[in-house]
């Protein structure tokens, strides 16, 4: 959960490349240069971004970013039921209008800024200063969806003032808030369960900023907590409530209900990632039922590939529905020069996502990783019911497999085992 801090307020979060620098003992990467980037044709790179600014600028969802940020979630998730609340025991925090989106700009305690990336006409950061009491004077670009569910719903810390404390800490200690977020709440679930009485208990925001801080330094009871879910589970003995796919734990939608997460989740090569396809668009949409198996993966596999080829060029991913497929083309042949054809792009993400895929199953990653923790699959949601069954999975699984062209175990025939150009022998 370890993260590399940048400009101030940003992480790159997820992970833990953090862990991996400072393993060798790297504190920074400093760029520096004067030779300019080069585009193959700069007129039509012009022509293209003055274009998406005049068509997408005043787009609805591009005013709710501007307004509300990330934090517009906070209502959409749990009027869907979906909001993970209690350590993913509940759908719906009771009182969550104090953590939303809205509560955030109209807080008489908070005063936000709308704050952008440079030259970003989107706009969705939200620059949040607490006024007075016990945090007064404390300033934090968010917090974002991610960290409000993780501490405000998994948590059921109620009260923006304390989220942005832990979101503060979480920054100052190099520390990914989804995961922490998690952590903090199994502990919290270990102490309801009456398996850990030094931990702190739902709710108390105190006691999960001291938790964070043991966390980071290893010390009392957090340090059964440093190394992660995983291990963490196993030292309490919670194997069988802890929430994750692959060692990393889910962001903030519930694939019970949002059953394409669920498949998102199982599959993503990184553990349980909702930033593969966004999927929860789709679904949240009505772009396809929530609750809907068959053929889902189709639709799944057309959001992957598009993200796939729009994550090797490096754009923000709250540009993802204005940079559809045929935007793409046009931006690739301006920068590069390259006329790809869409079936040319969906090829090379197959083979992206493929190679990653084989990576994993050399590593020990077989079809057995490819899974939900069975708490989500025998635990029903309280308040709707909603559940995703092991079949449900299964089936979508098989269906994405046979899609990527793998077996059902997930791995190639051997007369697949390399490319024309030979791009996956031996792996």
């Amino acid at each position: 959960m370890a993260c590399v801090e940048n400009n101030y307020w940003r992480s790159a979060g997820r992970g833990g490349l953090g862990a991996v620098l400072g393993s060798k003992n790297v504190k920074a990467v400093v760029f520096h240069g004067r030779t300019p980037t080069v585009v193959d044709d700069e007129t039509a790179l012009k022509t293209f971004i003055t274009r998406l600014l005049s068509i997408s600028k005043d787009l609805p969802a591009v005013k709710n970013y501007r307004k509300y940020g990330t934090p517009q979630m906070v209502a959409l998730l749990n009027t869907a039921q979906a909001f993970p609340t209690r350590y993913w025991s509940r759908g719906v925090l009771e009182g969550w209008e104090k953590i939303s989106g809205e509560a955030l700009i109209t807080h008489p305690n908070l005063e936000v800024k709308v704050r952008s990336c440079p030259n970003c006409f989107l706009a969705c950061g939200k620059l949040t200063t607490i006024k007075a009491g016990p945090h007064a004077g404390l300033t934090v670009e968010g917090p974002e969806y991610e960290t409000i569910y993780s501490f405000g719903g998994l948590c059921c810390i109620d009260r923006l003032e304390e989220i942005v404390h832990l979101n503060d800490l979480c920054d100052r200690l190099g520390m990914d808030t989804i995961s922490a977020g998690n952590l903090v709440a199994l502990a919290m679930e270990a102490r309801e369960r009456g398996l850990a009485p030094q931990f702190p208990a739902y709710g108390d925001a105190a006691g999960a900023a001291r938790l964070l801080e043991e966390m980071a330094f290893r010390r009392g009871p957090g340090a059964v907590l440093a190394d992660g879910i995983v291990r963490a589970a196993r030292a309490l003995g919670l194997e069988d409530v802890a929430v994750h796919v692959k060692g990393l734990e889910p962001a903030g939608y519930d694939p019970r209900v949002l059953k394409g997460m669920g498949l998102g989740y199982a599959t993503s090569a990184r553990g349980a990632c909702h930033l593969r396809a966004t999927f929860y668009k789709p679904e949240l949409a009505g772009i396809i039922p929530p609750d809907a198996v068959e053929g889902k993966a189709a639709l799944y596999i057309e959001l992957e590939d598009r993200l796939t080829i729009f994550n090797t060029l490096i754009n923000c991913v709250f540009y993802r529905d204005m940079l559809q497929w045929p935007e793409l083309q046009t931006l690739i042949k301006a920068v590069t020069g390259w006329d790809y054809s869409v079936a040319e792009l969906r090829r090379t993400a197959n083979e992206i996502i493929t190679l990653t895929h084989l990576f994993n199953l050399r590593a020990g990653l077989g079809r057995e990783s490819d899974a939900l923790p069975r708490r989500l699959h025998q635990e029903p949601l309280p308040e709707s019911g909603a559940s995703l069954t092991e079949a449900e999975l299964a089936h979508m699984l098989q269906e994405y497999y046979a899609l990527r062209g793998w077996n059902e175990e997930g791995r190639l025939e051997e007369n697949q085992n390399k490319d024309n150009r030979g791009g996956w022998q031996g792996i």
